[in-house]
């Protein structure tokens, strides 16, 4: 049975045209902003999003006219049949143009007098170019019952970014995610993801019955840097400031101690003794041991890795990074340093499956114009970004502040998972870093509501707004809510005056 119109596009002063038009809403039809909706043309069916919904009527139009009315003491409507010149307008971007299967931006306008229809839901699946074979689950199409499954390919090959403000969802959004990459079944292709857990926010999935054999959690301080599988170039990554020289100097000493140590091992301490007693000139002697003793100094540094690469990168497994206990941002910088040169030289060898690194807080960890000794981990990120879809490694970036993070990097994140956010500079930053968004869906992004995101990018044939599912794994996020804070510190100090007086 085929659906009643929902409206009639009108004639305005602007509209319609190739981009944009306008219809009446029917007396007894609901259209909500957000709605996609469908006029045919002689191109073929336009696919049309509602960017908004006015009331008007004739008898209001003019402020003196209903200052004067008021002013005898009756109201309009009792003067004029004013209720029955109220109507609802609703102004629809059009999408693009969907005809025998192909899509086509729209050039030419819908006719004044064409009904408008509610977009049906097979047709939306074909239009945005979901996946309902082997997509990932991750919500449902605002104002529509069609679930958004997305193409594994073409959310992650060409990297992600999860953008937003603190509390609008991304570490939520993230989750959900992750259950979906986690459930996926072995022929429909599985991916090692690990990530870097800033605030011990996902720590959940390894307490979670239905993940826990699937899911490993390292802590920040259990983390550990083999020296003996270390390069020159890896410690001269770690201290930017190394010259050329120094790193010359360097490398020959270290290549001398892995041959004469052959099958052996070796930590930091043996490394600053044979260089103790090398015979490089004692300048550059003095200033690579002040490197070395800074780099000893953090504990990072060991005779094995942990986690080690076998445990770190497994197919349809989720290691957890929780890097929350750590204090010092150098120290969590040369971290995701090392686990993104050692998993992308691991994949480019072919010696673990196709993997997600997914960086929570990642404008700390690749900050645009930062000074490199303040950005060790920029580079392998934004290398990863550059090259990473060749060889199936893909970034997933979540910031809160888009307007900090390395313009390189986030221009290489072909999908972006856009969330609330109302800072007017981030707002004018992903503008410009997004593709395909509409003046319409810009001015949305501010009261988008918790749960709630707009896809755009590769993942998608035309911008998408979504209601994120509900999240299945256990949530076990570090903290406990302002109030019961302070009550606890109230108790504490309260405490402590009691053990005081009772001791004196």
């Amino acid at each position: 049975m085929e659906q009643p119109p929902i409206g009639t596009v009108i004639s305005t002063e602007e509209s319609p045209n190739s981009s944009e038009f306008s219809f009446v809403i029917s007396e007894n039809s609901t259209v909500k902003k957000g709605q996609h909706v469908t006029v045919e043309t002689s191109e073929g069916k336009i696919i049309a999003r509602v960017a908004d919904i006015v009331k008007t009527n004739r008898y209001f139009e003019r402020a003196e006219s209903v200052r004067e009315f008021e002013r005898s003491g009756k109201p309009v409507s009792e003067v004029f049949p004013a209720e029955r010149w109220e109507y609802v307008v609703a102004e629809a971007a059009a999408l693009g143009v969907y005809n025998d299967g192909r899509l086509m931006r729209s050039a030419f306008p819908a006719s004044p007098g064409a009904k408008v229809f509610s977009a049906d839901c097979g047709l939306l699946e074909k239009f945005f170019g979901l996946d309902l074979e082997k997509g990932m689950l991750l919500g449902k199409v605002e104002h529509h019952d069609i679930e958004v499954k997305l193409n594994m390919t073409r959310l992650l090959q060409k990297h992600m970014a999860i953008l937003a403000m603190s509390g609008a969802g991304k570490s939520y959004f993230t989750s959900v995610l992750l259950e979906e990459l986690l459930d996926r079944k072995k022929e429909h292709g599985q991916m090692a993801v690990i990530v870097i857990d800033t605030h011990g926010e996902y720590i959940g999935f390894a307490e979670d019955r239905n993940f826990m054999g699937r899911s490993d959690v390292i802590i920040g301080d259990e983390f550990r840097i083999s020296v003996p599988s270390l390069s020159s170039q890896m410690i001269a990554e770690f201290m930017p400031s190394m010259t050329s020289v120094q790193k010359r100097e360097f490398g020959k000493l270290l290549a001398r101690m892995k041959s004469e140590k052959k099958g052996k091992i070796f930590d930091m301490k043996d490394l600053l003794s044979y260089l103790e007693n090398s015979e490089i000139k004692s300048t550059t002697k003095d200033i690579l041991s002040t490197f070395l003793v800074d780099l000893e100094s953090t504990k990072m540094f060991s005779s094995y890795d942990n986690p080690p690469l076998d445990k770190l990168a497994k197919a349809g497994h989720l290691t957890i990074m929780d890097i929350s206990d750590m204090t010092s941002q150098r120290e969590k910088q040369i971290l995701v340093t090392y686990i993104a040169k050692k998993l992308f030289d691991a994949r480019r060898s072919g010696e673990i499956p196709p993997f997600l690194l997914v960086v929570e807080e990642a404008h700390n960890f690749a900050p645009e114009g930062a000074r490199r000794e303040a950005a060790i981990s920029r580079n392998i990120i934004e290398k990863i970004a550059r090259e990473g879809r060749k060889f199936h490694a893909c970034l997933c970036l979540i910031s809160q502040r888009p307007v900090n993070l390395s313009t390189t990097s986030l221009s290489q994140c072909n999908t972006n998972i856009i969330m609330r956010v109302t800072n007017p500079y981030d707002l004018d930053h992903i503008g410009k870093t997004s593709e395909g968004l509409t003046n319409d869906i810009m001015k949305s992004i501010p009261s988008l509501r918790v749960g709630e995101a707009i896809v755009v990018g590769e993942a998608v044939n035309f911008p998408l707004a979504i209601r994120v599912r509900e999240r299945t794994s256990k949530k076990n996020e570090r903290g406990i809510p302002l109030e019961e804070a302070a009550v606890a510190f109230g108790e504490n100090c309260e405490k402590k005056k009691e053990d005081a007086a009772a001791f004196m």
